[in-house]
């Protein structure tokens, strides 16, 4: 199946359990994210991101739910008409702990080649990841806020 992808790689000084919390947990998204996450997250169950203002901005559907381990989403973008129109993707987030740290691995791909969501994403993971490191080492983040539009 042809098809694009982006994949990022960080080491986490912390526990498997902080960082799996600071992933999904709205009082840490809005720190280094700028959005909430809501769902109830178990297999199966809806998905969004939601910015401060109350705006969506993603959807989908919790595919894979194992904390402190791995969350799989279906996520389909829901506020740029370029992106929206490639259909869902699909995010995993793994976590694996390596002595005092937690290697984090992000995976999102979709079905279609040349994506313009990858080009989005591999441009959002990489700052969005060194806020969600520099929060939980240091207790600040590199950025306050991201651009949400």
């Amino acid at each position: 199946m042809a098809g694009d992808r982006f994949v990022y790689v960080t080491f986490i000084r912390t526990t498997p359990e902080k960082l799996f919390e600071a992933l999904i947990k709205p009082e840490f998204t809005r720190v280094y994210w700028g959005i909430e996450q809501v769902s109830e997250w178990r297999k199966g169950s809806p998905w969004q991101m939601v910015f401060s203002d109350g705006r969506v901005a993603d959807t989908g559907e919790v595919l894979e739910y194992e904390p402190p381990r791995r969350v799989v989403l279906k996520w389909r973008n829901e506020f740029r008409p370029e992106l929206h129109e490639e259909g869902f993707s699909r995010c995993a987030l793994e976590l694996e702990p390596l002595g005092n740290v937690v290697k984090l691995t992000v995976t999102h791909s979709i079905d279609r080649e040349n994506s313009k969501l990858i080009v989005a994403v591999s441009g959002g993971w990489p700052h969005l990841l060194s806020n969600l490191k520099s929060l939980l080492e240091t207790g600040e983040v590199l950025v306050a806020d991201r651009k949400s539009t």
